[in-house]
């Protein structure tokens, strides 16, 4: 099963919509896939060719400057297209680059270089190119543009000025001024707030905290969807700087989902259909497919509602027909000027797809994928429980048991190398599942992948270097005895680092502070087993002083019927008691820390 990820890109820079000028997307109907409506102010520029007349082959200079007056003397995006002035539908033409800086040349409708936008949004004032005539030119062709001066605030399919064929009288012009603008529908707004009232009985609910009330609880991030009719009601909730959003996903994977939006924009909220094409940034539709449009915000809370045809009236294979099964994601983040940028934190998606029209359901859900859920068991059951538990045992053990063996090796050893293979086992089983639930490298995971790298080589490195060890009274044994010591520290050491760092990855977000105060406990109780050993070897801490090298013996005196302690010395009793209070001391930190490793693993779980 492919596992998570979400409406919006991956990413580790904020997302710009089309900053680069690769708008092929927009070829068509020339509208920008920004989520907003054309602007109706009249047009701040002037759009010019240096010839109204052109031969088959000809070159024509066209520029677009802004225009004198105005506060702002500046635009960042444009599209600039030559069409059939009988047939706008008709693109006609090539074009030839004068400034490749902040130009750039596209295909579009299947022809090479037949349009040219920005190379970037960086601030112009004039742009100018070369329209080259084709040999089967038609008689007149019209220069239409698109000039984007914020994300906001554009004008789209502009229409520019009239070029002829020699001897072809030319058709009346429509210059810059007139535009094509998209239907739009007003929203209202909602008098109050939605409520969980319902859920699971006469409509479908999927809600983070599982159980909250978007009511009452101003940290609920919230939706539900009923069956109204031939459409579905959706109420959509969350605290977001910006937006918040859900989409219908036929996996668990980001990549061709229907989304809807509720972007921040002021003092109001744009609801908006989106389309996601792989991990890119949602593409706006420009077709309204959503009524009965409202929006509320109150303490940071975003909250919007509309309604959708359960089956869309056009043929439009982005918008998913509603009486099918999908998992569903919610995300929110940040947005600017109507702009929305990566979501903040891991999308929630339901554990299982959902009828939308199907019967009503109190859904659950979960932000953290099970491939990386398995990825941080795997990771801290090796390096917070084997891996101490075998040092333990090779380092304070080896005196005890002289008399057993496992498969003809001494006790502790065998006890040792099976922790430390367990260990090594999780480790690269939990290594690789990350990389297959991103198909590569992360780039918005920090130093933890690196580290974690770090410590898979000097995982491997361990048993290796343990394979061609030399015999235990090689001259040379210290060599490795230190090596395979301080390798063992380092790795430990830099294990746990990472694996800090790793409960506040996104993907496997632990609740803060008191997952990490666990961790820090069930490292601080290592040292302290580990301290209390090490003094106890070094006879700083020795047990029994007066006790140690005492037998107890008993003897009945018949005057009083009492037993009388008489303690009477017995070397031969020294190595048990000591035996006998590192088992304890063993048994009391296994026992915690399988507690506190217990309790994380739980934690992972629900997340």
């Amino acid at each position: 099963m492919r596992i998570v990820l979400l409406l919006l890109p991956v990413c580790l820079e904020t997302v710009i919509c089309y900053s680069n000028g690769k708008v092929e997307l927009a070829c068509g109907d020339m509208t920008p896939q920004h989520g907003h409506d054309p602007t109706t102010k009249d047009p701040p520029f002037t759009i010019t060719a240096d010839k109204s007349q052109f031969s088959p082959e000809d070159e024509i200079k066209v520029t677009l400057s802004m225009a004198s007056s105005g506060t702002k003397h500046y635009f960042k995006g444009f599209l600039i297209e030559a069409r059939n002035a009988g047939n706008l539908n008709e693109i006609v033409g090539s074009f030839k680059l004068i400034n490749p800086g902040i130009s750039q040349l596209l295909q579009c409708d299947n022809k090479v270089n037949s349009a040219v936008s920005h190379t970037s949004d960086s601030h112009k004032t004039e742009v100018q190119v070369i329209w080259v005539a084709p040999p089967d030119s038609p008689s007149s062709v019209q220069f239409l543009l698109t000039v984007v001066r914020h994300y906001s605030e554009y004008w789209v399919n502009i229409r520019g000025p009239v070029v002829s064929r020699n001897g072809v009288v030319p058709p009346p012009q429509t210059t810059s001024g007139g535009f094509i603008s998209a239907k739009t529908t007003a929203s209202s707004t909602l008098s109050r707030s939605f409520t969980s009232e319902g859920c699971g009985i006469w409509k479908s609910c999927l809600r983070d905290p599982q159980g909250c009330d978007p009511q009452n609880d101003t940290a609920c991030h919230f939706l539900s969807f009923r069956e109204e009719g031939s459409s579905v009601m959706f109420e959509l909730s969350g605290p977001a700087e910006g937006y918040v959003s859900f989409a219908l996903s036929l996996d668990k994977w980001m990549g061709n989902d229907d989304v809807y939006l509720c972007i921040r924009n002021a003092d109001r909220v744009d609801i908006k259909a989106a389309f996601v094409i792989g991990r890119t940034h949602p593409e706006i539709s420009s077709e309204n497919i959503l009524k009965d449009t409202a929006w509320r915000l109150s303490d940071g809370v975003i909250q919007c509602s509309f309604r959708r045809d359960i089956r869309p009236l056009s043929d439009n294979a982005n918008r998913f027909i509603l009486d099918q099964m999908y998992y569903i994601f919610m995300a929110h983040g940040r947005a600017e000027n109507g702009r929305t940028h990566r979501h903040n934190h891991q999308p929630l998606i339901s554990t299982y797809q959902t009828v939308i029209t199907g019967p009503p359901e109190d859904l659950t859900g979960s932000r953290s994928p099970l491939l990386i859920k398995y990825h941080g068991a795997f990771m801290l059951i090796a390096w917070m429980s084997t891996v101490s538990a075998g040092v333990i045992m090779a380092r304070y053990f080896k005196p005890d048991w002289p008399e057993r063996n496992i498969l003809g090796q001494k006790v502790w050893f065998q006890l040792h190398r099976l922790l430390m293979t367990l260990t090594v086992l999780l480790t690269l089983v939990g290594f690789v599942l990350p990389f297959m639930y991103r198909g590569g490298w992360s780039k918005r995971a920090g130093i933890h992948p690196y580290l974690g790298c770090v410590v898979m080589a000097l995982t491997v490195i361990q048993p290796v270097m343990a394979l061609f060890r030399p015999a235990p009274d090689a001259s040379r044994r210290y060599i490795f005895n230190w090596m395979h010591f301080g390798t063992g520290t380092i790795v430990q050491i830099v294990a746990v680092v990472t694996i800090f760092l790793g409960i506040h990855q996104q993907a496997l977000l632990l609740p803060a502070p008191w997952s990490t105060g666990f961790l820090a406990f069930i490292v601080v109780w290592f040292v302290l087993a580990d301290l209390v050993l090490e003094v106890h070897r070094r006879g700083f801490l020795p047990i029994g002083k007066y006790f140690k090298n005492v037998k107890i013996y008993t003897e009945h005196i018949n005057s009083d019927d009492k037993e009388e302690i008489m303690f009477v010395p017995d070397e031969n009793d020294s190595s048990s008691m000591e035996s006998y209070f590192k088992n304890i001391v063993l048994a009391i930190y296994l026992c915690g820390n399988l507690g506190f490793v217990t309790v994380l693993l739980w934690t992972i779980s629900s997340v």
